[in-house]
């Protein structure tokens, strides 16, 4: 054992706690304390990337379970994405109470890591519920000033209630699957040869599936989702909307294909609907919205509806597109509503009937805005595209061919609204009757730059996303024409990266 992995799951934790106990005048000193210990979370995970796990048993009746944590092929660059944009919202902070503030940000962060990184099922599970505590209490203390603390309540309440049962369920299957099996302490190991059939593998993976929808969110189970990410603070809404709804999509890949293929494979005909539903219902909603957070809220309902249908065709080209778009989706959208937090501190409205003009003699705002827009609506050359290419050549590989050509449509939708929200919020006429504008400070850039320069560079040479997601994918899958249309050796990571790189191009 090393400690590392584990370091990195409670050491945020154990921080924020500390911070608690600073004197509240140490407001300034705990948000810096806090980007710091997410700097130091991000080096180490790259610095580290083939780090042991740590393991300690736990539990030995009614069923054994662990304490087990570690880095996997899909966790692995999820951890880093959930880092970066950890620091990048912990430098956008501005709020009251500052001090609090971060701690609980802290407290999301290894909450949220411990979520990605549990190799056993009951550990996965009491994460899962931990990382709403947080995001709850940040929304009832620090909702937004212009919805008052009525409805930002009201949001709060209703986030919780969805997702906690949701997470009851995933505590109950989780418990029903120790007792079946023996052993929660399955994720990621290849000697875990689980197979539960008949109608107890029915209903455990009932009650993980509708957890996962709900965290995801997919259609009907989404009405959570608009209020929660128009009333929460930019930094902690970037962090939800960029990761935390990722979890879902990661249990299906992590711990429904491997432990409940045979009930995936029987549920397809179901979730592809829902997940087309969400894709073109998404993607309208956005077009006809006037709120500029609602835009991209409603954009993410459609964009996590393409990758829940990647993961149900069982195909290794779109399983690795989809991990290729996790990562892509969470840095574009991180980064558009930090910049529409900007766009709304200085205008004091998100309407696009209120805004525009914002772009004159504002080019470091303009600039990030347009690049998180373009990357967010599939442009060549940015982490969207390469995410969706993946996807769409996995569907039609797999024989979803009418569902690649469906999602073709929202495709070209979201280039109709990304480039309105643009056009809205920074060209148009001046509007004379609000505050003084101003660009992007330093330290505002400092935010927005690693999301950017993250998108920027995964739309370069997606490979080393790709590459250990293609291996995951295969891995979990089992015997099929490999992502090269190849039949090869099994590959190193290295290897499996050109590969991956090389269907993209």
């Amino acid at each position: 054992m090393t400690g590392l992995v584990t370091a990195l799951v409670l050491g945020p934790i154990l921080v924020g706690f500390v911070l608690y106990a600073l004197p509240k005048g140490a407001d300034a000193g705990a948000k810096w304390a806090g980007v710091a210990v997410a700097a130091l979370a991000v080096a180490l995970t790259l610095g580290n990337p083939h780090t042991p796990d740590d393991s300690v048993p736990w539990l030995a009746r009614p069923f054994g379970a662990a304490f087990h944590f570690g880095f996997g092929a899909i966790s692995y660059w999820i951890v880093v994405l959930l880092q970066v944009a950890t620091f990048s919202a912990l430098v956008a902070l501005r709020a009251t109470r500052l001090r609090e503030y971060t701690a609980q940000m802290l407290v999301l962060l290894g909450a949220m890591t411990g979520v990605f990184l549990a190799k056993d099922l009951l550990l996965f599970a009491l994460f899962w519920d931990l990382m709403l505590v947080p995001v709850f209490l940040l929304m009832v203390g620090w909702g937004l000033p212009g919805g008052g603390p009525r409805r930002a309540g009201t949001a709060a309440w209703r986030y919780l209630i969805y997702n906690l049962a949701g997470g009851l369920c995933l505590l109950l299957a989780t418990a029903a699957f120790g007792i079946v099996h023996g052993s929660t302490d399955v994720i990621g190991n290849p000697d875990a040869h689980v197979v539960i059939g008949n109608v107890w593998g029915a209903w455990i993976f009932a009650g993980f599936a509708f957890a996962f929808l709900v965290k995801t969110p997919v259609f009907p189970f989404h009405t959570w989702m608009p209020a929660t990410y128009g009333e929460l603070p930019p930094p902690v809404v970037a962090v939800v909307s960029g990761i935390q709804s990722k979890a879902g999509l990661y249990g299906f890949i992590v711990i429904g294909l491997p432990f409940f293929a045979e009930q995936m494979r029987a549920a397809t005909p179901l979730v592809v609907a829902l997940g087309i539903i969400s894709l073109l219902y998404g993607a309208f909603t956005a077009l006809a919205q006037s709120d500029a957070k609602r835009v991209v809220a409603y954009s993410s309902l459609s964009h996590l509806g393409l990758i829940l249908i990647a993961i149900f065709s069982f195909d290794q080209v779109a399983i690795a597109g989809a991990v290729v778009y996790i990562v892509a989706h969470g840095l574009f959208s991180a980064a558009l509503f930090l910049v529409l937090g900007y766009v709304e501190e200085r205008e004091e409205t998100r309407s696009l009937q209120r805004l525009g003009g914002l772009g004159y003699g504002n080019p470091r705002l303009a600039g990030a805005l347009v690049f998180a827009a373009l990357a967010a609506l599939g442009l060549p050359g940015l982490a969207g595209f390469a995410g969706e290419l993946l996807i769409l050549t996995g569907l039609y590989h797999a024989g979803f061919g009418a569902v690649a050509l469906i999602a073709l449509v929202p495709i070209v939708v979201a280039a109709a609204y990304m480039l309105r929200l643009f056009q809205g919020i920074m060209n148009g006429p001046k509007v004379a009757d609000l505050p003084e504008r101003r660009d992007l400070t330093w330290i505002e850039g400092l935010a927005v730059a690693p999301l950017v320069l993250g998108f920027i560079l995964l739309g370069i040479d997606p490979a080393p996303v790709a590459g250990l997601a293609s291996d995951a994918a295969r891995a979990l899958t089992g015997p099929q024409t490999p992502v090269s249309h190849r039949a090869q050796p099994r590959r190193s990571e290295t290897e499996s990266a050109y590969v991956a790189a090389d269907s993209v191009r």
